[in-house]
């Protein structure tokens, strides 16, 4: 292995700082959505909606505090459409939480706050890599499609 490409191989300290970053926002995100959820449970809300609404407060304070103190590299110029992809990221780590969450509670009959913990640790890895790579990296498009996601100078 030459030392070109030892320098340039993960975890570099940009992107292990990153990801520690992004776990610390994760983990206050994870504080805000697993208090809605619990507190939508036990005011008897169905888990599937107990687990949407505490996402949506999730997502969003996730977003604000990656964009404030975890990326500097943003491939879209256009904040709002970032923000959007962010989201739908998001919102694909939602339907992997939902099925977690169901066979987990009821498949497994585990009680809903031990099967959210577990399953935010497999959707944590899952949002991280999907977002970096899409939208926080400063990866050149490679489609027609990307045609939105330019790295910025």
């Amino acid at each position: 292995m030459t030392a070109q490409h030892s320098a340039k191989s993960w975890p570099t300290n940009q992107a292990l700082r990153e990801f520690v970053a992004y776990f610390a926002c994760s983990a206050f995100a994870l504080g805000l959505d697993t208090g809605v959820l619990m507190l939508a449970v036990r005011c008897g809300a169905p888990l599937a909606l107990a687990a949407a609404m505490g996402f949506l407060l999730g997502v969003t304070g996730n977003y604000l505090c990656s964009v404030r103190f975890v990326f500097k590299a943003h491939r879209l110029s256009d904040r709002s459409t970032e923000f959007a992809l962010f989201v739908g990221v998001g919102l694909a780590g939602l339907l992997l939480t939902e099925a977690l969450l169901w066979l987990f509670v009821q498949q497994m009959h585990l009680s809903p706050l031990p099967a959210k913990l577990a399953t935010a640790c497999l959707v944590f890895i899952f949002n991280f890599g999907v977002r970096k790579a899409l939208l926080f990296s400063t990866a050149k498009p490679k489609t027609a499609l990307d045609s939105r996601l330019e790295p910025l100078a």
